[in-house]
C-alpha cells in the first residue's frame, strides 16, 4: 500500500511509540488522525510535527473504552477525509493489577481499552474498509501476549486477548481488509524504572540494547506495505525471549 494521500488513524497516536508511529507514517505521505484520551498537549505537538511533513493531522479526543465516543471519532474521521484506510491499535494503560486482589476496577480499566476499545476501533472502522475495496488494521501488542509477568494480570490477559483479536480479524475481514500485529520488547523505558532496571533488561537481550519506538514504527510500516502477509505478529524485541538461554559468561576463544 502506497501511503500517499492515505488516512491512518491512530489510537494513542499522541506520545510514545504511538507518536513515533504517527510521525512515521505522516513522513511517508499519510493523513493521520491522532487520536488522544488525556493528552492534549501532547497530540497537538504531534499534529504540529506531522504537519510539517505536508501532510493534514487531526487530533481527536475519546476514550477508546466507550463504545459511543469511538463512533463518533470514526465518523469525525471519514467527514474530515474521506475515508479510513489504516488503524493502528496503539492505546494501552499501562497499570498493575495483582491477584488476587480487591480492586477489580484496575482489571477493567486496563482490558476495557486493550481488549473492547481495540474491537470498537476496528469494528467502527471495517465496514469503511469493506466499502472502498481495502485496509489494513494493525494491534500494538507486547510480549505479555506470550508469557505472564506477576502483577500484571490485565495488562498479560489484555494483550493476549488482542493478539486473539488479530487472528480472528483477520479471519473474518479476509480477503480484503489486512490485520496483523508487533509486539514491541524494551523499547521506551517506563517512568518509573530504574538506571539499574534499563540496564538489565538491555543486558536480557540478545541484542544487549533496547530499541527505539521507530523500531516498532519501521515494523508497522513493513506490514502496511506486505500485501502477502495477514494474521501474524511481527516481533521486535532485540531477541528478549531468547535472552535467557545466554551464557552466564562467555568469551571469543571459547
Amino acid at each position: 500500500m502506497d501511503l500517499k494521500d492515505r488516512t491512518a488513524l491512530i489510537t494513542g497516536g499522541a506520545h510514545r511509540v504511538g507518536k513515533a508511529i504517527t510521525l512515521t507514517l505522516a513522513e511517508a505521505g499519510a493523513n493521520v488522525v491522532i487520536n488522544y484520551y488525556a493528552s492534549a498537549d501532547a497530540a497537538r505537538v504531534t499534529a504540529a510535527e506531522a504537519l510539517a511533513f505536508g501532510v493534514d493531522a487531526l487530533p481527536i479526543q475519546a476514550d477508546v473504552s466507550d463504545f459511543h465516543q469511538v463512533q463518533d471519532m470514526v465518523a469525525a474521521a471519514g467527514e474530515h477525509f474521506g475515508s479510513i484506510d489504516i488503524l493502528i491499535n496503539s492505546a494501552s494503560r499501562f497499570e498493575k493489577t495483582s491477584f488476587p486482589t480487591q480492586d477489580v476496577a484496575a482489571w477493567g480499566r486496563v482490558t476495557r481499552i486493550l481488549i473492547d476499545g481495540s474491537f470498537y476501533c476496528a469494528n467502527a472502522v471495517a465496514p469503511l474498509m469493506l466499502e472502498q475495496g481495502a485496509g489494513t488494521i494493525i494491534n500494538i501488542l507486547d510480549l505479555a501476549a506470550y508469557e505472564p509477568w506477576p502483577n500484571w494480570a490485565a495488562h498479560c490477559v489484555g494483550k493476549a486477548g488482542l493478539l486473539a483479536l488479530t487472528r480472528q480479524l483477520a479471519l473474518e475481514l479476509a480477503p480484503t481488509v489486512r490485520v496483523n500485529a508487533v509486539a514491541p520488547g524494551p523499547v521506551l523505558p517506563p517512568p518509573h524504572l530504574s538506571e539499574a532496571g534499563i540496564a538489565r533488561m538491555a543486558q536480557d537481550t540478545l541484542l544487549n540494547r533496547w530499541g527505539t519506538p521507530e523500531d516498532v514504527a519501521h515494523a508497522v510500516m513493513y506490514l502496511i506495505q506486505a500485501e502477502y502477509v495477514t494474521g501474524e505478529v511481527l516481533v521486535v524485541d532485540g531477541g528478549e525471549r531468547f535472552g535467557r538461554r545466554k551464557p552466564k559468561t562467555t568469551s571469543h576463544l571459547e
